[in-house]
């Protein structure tokens, strides 16, 4: 099968099905992943499907949002990396909005334990992850759980970011770039992230690097909001520089 009709079946697949994956589909074709992904980036550059992690889906799948369980299997060791390097973003004592994201968790789980902090957060698996830690005072912000997430939104999330200050915000977007700014699929999400950043006085995005250049469906604010972007070394340093010329600064862990 020449490479052409390689595409166009991939296309076909992704169409049916709403998404294709890398492994699944070197499988079916009998080629390797590399060659997949080659497929995969030809079609994306034509505007006929549109990376994400592990796969593609058709293009203009704005509101395309993997499950719990798929994302924190996603980029597993490039998201641990960041937390890691996050934990340097630590004040020695103050207050912590912790968004919900699945890298967001893993900094999380890495907080030391003599850290005494007040961690504000409406990610129902962070608070559950930091509910026995000894230093912390942790408030759970309530409102409508989504499911999908297992983020709190809507009025009351919003209302409980409208009457609090933090010092520092750790955020997660599911695509990020100059040109489109902090994007995720969900409208009522997007709006507490909003909420989140005007909230703190320094914004931090913890974000791996394949998520650079991504758009998706609801927009909550620019680049240009966030002070600080934690990403993976796999981010060009040529991308890197385009994004500290617009005035955030970034550290690629």
């Amino acid at each position: 099968m020449y490479a052409a009709e390689r595409q166009q079946e991939i296309l076909r697949l992704a169409r049916d099905g709403g998404r294709v994956d890398v492994v699944s589909l070197a499988e079916e074709f009998q080629v390797t992943a590399e060659t997949i992904r080659r497929d995969l980036k030809t079609l994306d550059r034509a505007g006929l499907l549109r990376r994400v992690h592990g796969g593609a889906i058709p293009a203009g799948r704005l509101d395309f949002e993997p499950d719990l369980t798929e994302r924190e299997s996603t980029a597993a060791d490039e998201k641990d990396r960041i937390a890691r390097a996050a934990l340097a973003e630590l004040p020695a004592d103050g207050t912590l909005i912790l968004d919900a994201g699945t890298t967001v968790a893993r900094l999380a789980a890495a907080l030391p334990l003599e850290s005494e902090l007040t961690v504000v957060t409406h990610s129902l698996p962070i608070a559950a992850r930091l509910a026995d830690h000894p230093g912390l005072q942790l408030h759970l912000v309530g409102g409508r759980v989504r499911h999908r997430t297992r983020a709190a939104v809507d009025a009351w999330a919003l209302r409980a970011y409208g009457e609090i200050r933090a010092d520092v915000l750790f955020v997660a977007a599911n695509g990020f770039s100059a040109a489109h700014g902090l994007t995720t699929p969900d409208l009522a999400e997007a709006a507490v992230k909003r909420a989140a950043i005007a909230a703190a006085r320094r914004v931090v995005l913890l974000a791996d690097s394949a998520k650079h250049g991504q758009e998706h469906f609801a927009r909550f604010g620019d680049l240009s909001d966030v002070d600080l972007l934690v990403t993976d070394s796999a981010l060009s340093p040529e991308d890197a520089a385009a994004i500290e010329r617009a005035g955030t600064e970034v550290l690629r862990a």
